[in-house]
């Protein structure tokens, strides 16, 4: 089962690298990781995907806390949440299939954003499936180059909700256990 991170971390030199080795380390394959900027300069967020079980996904959850930088680790999979990717796919467009692949652009909702003289370079975001549904259309068509960004991920709701129900639970850094909703504790 794909779990969804959403990891806040400090924007210092080196976090992400601890991050990924600790993936590495467990034998876990990071299916998507994106990172950015917060709207607090000093913090960065990660959103990681990965395919963990349960007792899996506890315990990447508690291995997050013990790294140094981790300011705040939540597993969103399965609660109401945001999820968009960011594709960009440069399709053979020769003048007689154009038409065709601009409706199809239409359909999908997402938008050319360059012409050239036998391609077209198509944007779009959406869930992962829906861009997958896209490319499958595209293919026949010839798709020449494609780029897409990872899973990005926010819950639902207010930040100040979210906030408060974080700080109540969420264990500081260097804590060993980790609590699940059913008070099962997962050392590590």
């Amino acid at each position: 089962m794909l779990n969804t991170f959403v990891v806040h971390v400090e924007n210092k030199p080196g976090v992400l690298t601890r991050v990924a080795s600790l993936f590495r380390r467990r034998a876990f394959n990071i299916d998507s990781l994106t990172v950015g900027r917060t709207e607090r300069p000093e913090v960065s967020r990660m959103t990681i995907v990965v395919d963990a079980d349960r007792d899996q996904a506890l315990r990447v959850e508690a291995n997050l806390y013990k790294l140094v930088n981790v300011l705040l680790v939540e597993n969103i999979t399965g609660k109401p949440s945001i999820c968009r990717d960011l594709a960009i796919i440069k399709v053979s467009a020769p003048h007689n299939e154009r038409s065709h692949i601009l409706e199809v652009v239409n359909v999908f909702r997402a938008r050319v954003v360059d012409f050239d003289t036998d391609s077209l370079t198509i944007e779009m975001t959406g869930s992962e499936e829906k861009i997958d549904r896209l490319l499958k259309v595209l293919r026949p068509y010839g798709i020449l180059e494609m780029v897409r960004t990872g899973v990005v991920a926010m819950r639902r709701g207010t930040k100040v909700q979210q906030e408060a129900a974080a700080a109540a639970g969420a264990p500081s850094n260097g804590t060993a256990t980790v609590t699940s909703d059913d008070n099962v504790s997962y050392s590590v």
